[in-house]
């Protein structure tokens, strides 16, 4: 065992395919270790789906794990999960109208079992976390759903022992229109390394004008996942200085400083390993609020990275609603390059 080999794991791997590309891998019945598909049939086990309008050109895709070929599927609580022994994925879908519950007290639910899970299968550190709610910036009986998620969230995180500030996984939170509370989650048995932006306050760290509990995520996280390669999670970005939103109404100035804020990131993250993770090398989701400006966001990218770098002919778009309503756009991603982390 070494630092480039975590517990003797086998390598944990990722690609982002077209969606017959990854059903292709499928074809003779024996599925890949797990995905995240988007705009993705919803009835595929081993790819649970993300519930928001794609608006790539390309149309349907998903990110396809590859792991060892000794994969366990099990379920604990509300959880569905795949696990090979070394690397996890699980989904969680919980649908408010018909467990009669309020989000904080699903989210809490949620995670609960998440962690649970966790134990059962032995990976017990998460190294990345997708969390979709229905209309996130609504008003969920005096406090905006967004906060209400974040009570439940965190309170799962302290009642579980787990990380709930410095340490905390890497994750997003978006806005879909309909449909139940989604958790998609990628978990190892050796803990991640946070990473924090410079420019911004960390988000475990916001004021309390923002709700009641802060979110629970870090703003990226190192892993390394064997072969020698270690992967970067970064957590949804946006336009956010310090703690505050800037450039409200203007999208293009709002792409501009999320690129900015995602450059410090990486920056960020490359002092912490022997890797050099680059902007213009990223599998991103981009995140839209307003369909109509999808053109300008890709736009923007297209003259600050190019139009044949990776970020850009790879990336993903999704209609979603952002955690702030000032906020018109936010950007999460993962590379992985070869390397290791720093002692």
């Amino acid at each position: 065992m070494t630092a480039r080999d975590p517990l003797g794991a086998p390598p944990l791997r990722v690609e982002r395919l077209s969606l017959p590309d990854s059903l292709a891998l499928a074809a003779d019945g024996r599925s890949p270790f797990g995905a995240l598909g988007y705009g993705t049939p919803d009835d595929l086990a081993w790819m649970p789906t993300v519930n928001a309008r794609v608006l790539s050109q390309a149309g349907a895709m998903a990110d396809v794990w590859h792991a060892s070929e000794h994969i366990e599927s099990g379920t604990t609580g509300v959880v569905r999960w795949r696990c090979d022994g070394h690397w996890m994925l699980g989904a969680i879908d919980l649908d408010e109208a018909v467990e009669k519950e309020g989000l904080a007290v699903l989210a809490q639910r949620a995670y609960h079992d998440l962690f649970e899970a966790l134990a059962q299968t032995g990976c017990a550190h998460l190294l990345r976390v997708w969390n979709y709610l229905p209309q996130i910036n609504g008003d969920g009986g005096g406090m905006e759903r967004y906060r209400q998620f974040n009570l439940g969230r965190q309170q799962a995180f302290i009642d579980a022992g787990q990380a709930a500030f410095e340490g905390a996984p890497a994750a997003c939170a978006l806005g879909i229109r309909q449909g139940a509370l989604c958790i998609r989650f990628l978990a190892g048995r050796v803990a991640p390394l946070p990473v924090e932006n410079p420019r911004q306050v960390s988000a475990y760290r916001y004021p309390p004008t923002y709700g009641p509990r802060s979110p629970t995520f870090s703003r990226a996280a190192l892993a390394e996942i064997g072969g020698g390669d270690v992967a970067l999670f970064i957590s949804g970005t946006a336009s956010i200085v310090g703690h505050e939103t800037v450039h409200i109404g203007d999208v293009r100035t709002q792409t501009q400083e999320t690129l900015r804020n995602l450059a410090a990131v990486i920056e960020a993250a490359n002092a912490r390993a022997t890797t050099r993770f680059d902007l213009s090398r990223l599998d991103c989701v981009v995140y839209v609020r307003h369909v109509d400006q999808a053109p300008m966001v890709r736009q923007v990218l297209e003259e600050t990275l190019g139009t044949a770098s990776h970020t850009v002919s790879h990336a993903v778009y999704l209609e979603a609603d952002i955690c702030r309503q000032d906020l018109l756009v936010e950007i999460e991603a993962h590379a992985v390059t070869d390397g290791a982390l720093r002692p």
